[in-house]
């Protein structure tokens, strides 16, 4: 049997299009499996690193400014999806699979419109909360649309053809148990800890009210573990040592990248973090109580609708960039971490959002379609 998956942009998009070929291969070890990703972005890395081939083809985002410049940019786009669709026909045809899997990006719309015509199976699985433009412009042409959250059905034209699979999480999730994650750590059971990451490459306004809380840490307040991102990394130290000296007397580490980001995640007793819906789904999959802050720049605003849907269910604490100093955040901290019994219940707030084998669902849908086609 053979596979085509196809996703872009962002870890958030690729990270479960691996884990479900993984769960492919667990099952069909002879199943062949080809990627499809548009040129130059990090799934032209990511794919190889995992073991699977990956072609990619040129495609551009739509532009939502209105002037002459974004107009020009979405007509350039426009003739990228002409072209891209006839090249992932190509593709297609070369390969010979059996059905063609979407998991978000820009490349999948040409990838998946282009099966489509082929009269192939297609499969899109959406993680945020609310469909993207990609997954709006699809909706009526594949077969299933897959989503994250029970939330999202009522949000698609034909609900009887959305099916709620969960969002996969990356394999390493699932090996650390709390007690284990903190001896490899070193951290004691009885430390609060408390672990702030916004992304790969950081966020520069975070960075600043990190800056300003790190000097209010109380000796017995919590551990801090910071993740600045590497662009920040050399400023945020310079800034820190010039305005907090003294601050190794804090509990506080500083990392310029998180490598082992689930044992960090598993230890952790409260996570401060952007609302992305690959983090989301490691956070309900954990069971762990969070303060989100939602990226302001991220189109249609995902991630804070992304991020209500966990508020709502009780499982977090959302914050709006710019609406909350330092101060504020830090007393949010402190009385969240005194509260062991709203942490508890936060946390199991967050675990009923979770699908279990999630990875095993999606697998089991493809599978379906492709015997009943």
């Amino acid at each position: 049997m053979k596979f085509i998956f196809t996703c872009g942009g962002t870890a958030g998009h690729i990270n479960p299009a691996l884990a479900v070929a993984a769960q492919l291969e667990k099952r069909l070890p002879d199943c062949e499996i080809l990627f499809i990703g548009a040129e130059d972005k990090m799934e032209m890395d990511l794919v190889p690193r995992a073991g699977y081939s990956i072609q990619g083809i040129r495609i551009t985002n739509l532009s939502r400014d209105l002037s002459f410049t974004g107009l020009k940019h979405n007509v350039h786009t426009l003739q990228n999806v002409v072209q891209a669709t006839g090249k992932a026909k190509e593709i297609i045809r070369s390969f010979s699979p059996d059905v063609v899997i979407g998991t978000g990006g820009y490349v999948c719309y040409p990838v998946l419109s282009a099966a489509h015509a082929l009269h192939l199976p297609t499969v899109i699985h959406e993680s945020n909360a609310f469909p993207g433009l990609t997954t709006k412009m699809l909706a009526r042409e594949v077969d299933s649309v897959l989503v994250g959250f029970e939330e999202c059905v009522s949000r698609y034209p034909d609900p009887s053809r959305v099916h709620v699979t969960g969002t996969p999480v990356r394999r390493e999730f699932s090996m650390y148990t709390k007690a284990a994650a903190r001896a490899e750590l070193g951290i004691p059971e009885e430390e609060k800890l408390v672990v702030s990451v916004w992304g790969s490459l950081g966020a520069g306004h975070m960075n600043e009210i990190m800056i300003s809380l790190i000097p209010l840490l109380r000796s017995d307040a919590f551990y801090l573990v910071h993740c600045t991102g590497k662009q920040y990394y050399e400023k945020f130290m310079q800034s820190l040592q010039s305005s907090t000296p003294d601050y190794s007397r804090h509990k506080v580490e500083i990392r310029e990248y998180i490598h082992d980001m689930a044992r960090l995640m598993t230890a952790a007793d409260l996570i401060l973090c952007r609302a992305g819906a690959s983090t989301l789904s490691e956070l309900t999959f954990m069971g762990k109580p969070a303060i989100l802050v939602p990226s302001p720049n991220v189109t249609n605003n995902h991630q804070e609708k992304n991020a209500r849907v966990l508020e709502n269910a009780g499982g977090a604490k959302v914050l709006l960039e710019g609406q909350f100093t330092a101060e504020s955040l830090y007393s949010d901290i402190c009385a969240l971490l005194e509260d062991r019994s709203l942490c508890e219940r936060m946390g199991s707030n967050m675990s009923a959002l979770s699908y279990e084998n999630a990875a095993e669902r999606i697998a089991d849908h493809i599978l379906s379609i492709v015997s009943h086609t």
